[in-house]
C-alpha cells in the first residue's frame, strides 16, 4: 500500500540547497513531481521514522530520518555498529518526461573518538535494472561535528527512468562505525538524522523529454 508523505521542514530545507548545474538537461517540466513510499525496510528507518517530500519546483526530493544512528564502543550492542535503510519510492512525473538522479547529498552528525572511524554507503537503482555501484565515504576520528558527503553523476552517465513505465526507484543507504584503535570505554557514533527536521538527504534530479511515436 502506497503512503504519500509530506514534511514541511524538508521542503524548506530544499530551498537552501542549490540544484545541480544543467549539463544538457532540460528545465523542470510543467506540472509537479510527487513521491510515494512503496516500501521501507531497515534497522536505520523503523516504521514511522523516515519521511519523503518533493521540492515544489520538482528539482529534487528529500528523505528525512529521525532514528538513523550507528554506534560502537562503550554501551553499544554488538549489532549497533551497522544501520541501513532500503526505500522503494514511486516517483510520479509529468507525462512525456523522464528523470534521473544527478546528485545525492547526505548529511548528519558524527562523534568519533581518536582511532575510530565511520562510513556512509549508498546506491540507488530503478526496479528491474542492475544496481549502481555502491559509493563509500569515510570519516576518521577525532571528529565531533556535522558531516556531509555528495555523490554526483556526470550527465553522460545518468541512468534515466524508463519512459512510459512506472518503476520504483530503490534507494539504499548504510552507516557503519568501527571502534578501531580507540579507547574501548569510549563511545563513537554517526547519525543521518535530525531532531528538528533541518537535516535531510537531498536527491537532485535532471529531466528530459521522452521520444514520441
Amino acid at each position: 500500500m502506497l503512503r504519500r508523505l509530506t514534511v514541511g521542514a524538508a521542503v524548506v530545507a530544499l530551498s537552501a540547497v542549490a540544484a545541480p548545474a544543467q549539463a544538457g538537461g532540460l528545465p523542470t517540466p510543467p506540472g509537479r513531481m510527487t513521491v510515494d513510499v512503496a516500501g521501507i525496510n531497515g534497522s536505520g528507518c523503523p516504521q514511522g521514522t523516515a519521511d519523503v517530500a518533493a521540492a515544489s519546483d520538482s528539482t529534487a526530493f528529500t528523505v528525512t530520518y529521525s532514528n538513523y544512528l550507528a554506534q560502537a564502543g562503550a554501551g553499544a550492542g554488538g549489532t549497533e555498529f551497522r544501520k541501513n535503510c532500503q526505500l522503494a519510492l514511486r516517483i510520479h512525473v509529468p507525462q512525456g518526461f523522464t528523470y534521473a538522479v544527478a546528485r545525492a547529498d547526505y548529511r548528519g552528525f558524527a562523534h568519533l573518538q581518536r582511532g575510530a572511524f565511520g562510513q556512509e554507503r549508498a546506491n540507488y537503482y530503478f526496479q528491474g535494472d542492475a544496481q549502481t555501484a555502491r559509493t563509500t565515504h569515510q570519516f576518521s576520528g577525532p571528529h565531533s561535528d556535522n558531516w556531509q558527503a555528495s555523490d554526483r553523476t556526470e550527465y553522460a552517465d545518468l541512468v534515466w527512468a524508463p519512459c512510459g513505465e512506472e518503476r520504483n526507484l530503490n534507494v539504499n543507504t548504510e552507516l557503519r562505525v568501527y571502534a578501531g584503535t580507540s579507547n574501548p570505554q569510549a563511545l563513537s557514533f554517526m547519525s543521518m538524522d535530525s531532531t528538528d527536521g533541518s537535516v535531510s538527504t537531498v536527491y537532485h534530479v535532471e529531466w528530459k523529454t521522452c521520444p514520441t511515436g
